[in-house]
């Protein structure tokens, strides 16, 4: 059974699964989903169509699934989606999509530190964690494993590859390619995230290749094209790693970092 505080707000029609904890002046919309083992702490909400998957942790202040801060929105019935394992602590946001239909996603395994915000339409992976005050505005698209520092905010339609970190207070208004660290204002890549990468069990002999991808795209004097054919060239082209990395490269839409 779940466990709600007297004084919480539980809108008619809600979905709560078993196991879920609703603490004091906390809020739950009409249309929200909440998947099992979840904790909203006092004064958590939960708004809008959102669903909520299992186990997840939202402290006190948290808002989820309000309403766009887009000035384009023109009433439409728009979602937000939050996966597994997640931990939002204090006054973090997300809100939802803009247009009729759209979603804003959350993955899984994510800790968003206090103060983060996630605007409409961004779509974010799975173990990430987003420091104190970090900022995506709309329709970011974050890949897993990233580290955002805090202070630091990301422009709107920006791709975010996966094993990358972002410095602290970076704005970072182009895309950051995987397994690289962005920093700086604006935020340029520095070098590989290495200490990252080993965290995360990437081998020795993993690291070396990302460090040498890192040398042909920004070490070596080659224009964006030809970064891409000289990668496409090596003898181990094939590698999930270069793969995941030329990928990258070739659907940027707003040039990288």
């Amino acid at each position: 059974m779940a466990h709600i505080h007297p004084t919480a707000i539980i809108e008619k029609g809600a979905e709560l699964a078993s196991n879920v904890e609703i603490g004091a002046y906390a809020y739950v919309s009409a249309h929200a989903k909440i998947g099992s083992g979840t904790i909203l702490q006092h004064h958590a909400s939960i708004e809008g169509h959102t669903e909520v998957g299992e186990n997840n942790m939202f402290f006190p202040y948290t808002m989820i699934g309000s309403k766009t801060q887009d000035l384009k929105y023109c009433g439409d019935t728009t979602y937000t989606k939050i996966g597994n394992h997640n931990c939002f602590r204090e006054f973090s946001t997300v809100h939802s999509g803009t247009f009729e239909g759209n979603t804003t996603t959350v993955g899984d395994y994510n800790n968003f530190l206090s103060y983060t915000h996630i605007a409409h339409e961004c779509q974010v992976g799975s173990h990430i964690i987003m420091s104190n005050n970090a900022t995506l505005a709309g329709h970011v698209v974050m890949g897993d494993y990233v580290v955002v520092g805090g202070l630091s905010a990301v422009h709107q339609f920006c791709k975010i590859g996966s094993y990358s970190m972002i410095g602290g207070c970076c704005k970072l208004v182009k895309d950051l390619p995987p397994y690289m660290i962005g920093d700086g204002n604006p935020a340029v890549v520095r070098t590989i995230n290495k200490i990252g990468l080993e965290r995360n069990g990437f081998t020795v002999e993993q690291i070396r290749m990302v460090r040498n991808l890192f040398k042909i795209v920004y070490r070596e004097g080659l224009n964006h094209s030809q970064a891409i054919e000289r990668m496409k060239a090596l003898d181990y082209s094939a590698d999930p790693i270069v793969v995941s990395l030329v990928e990258f490269l070739e659907n940027s839409e707003r040039g990288i970092a």
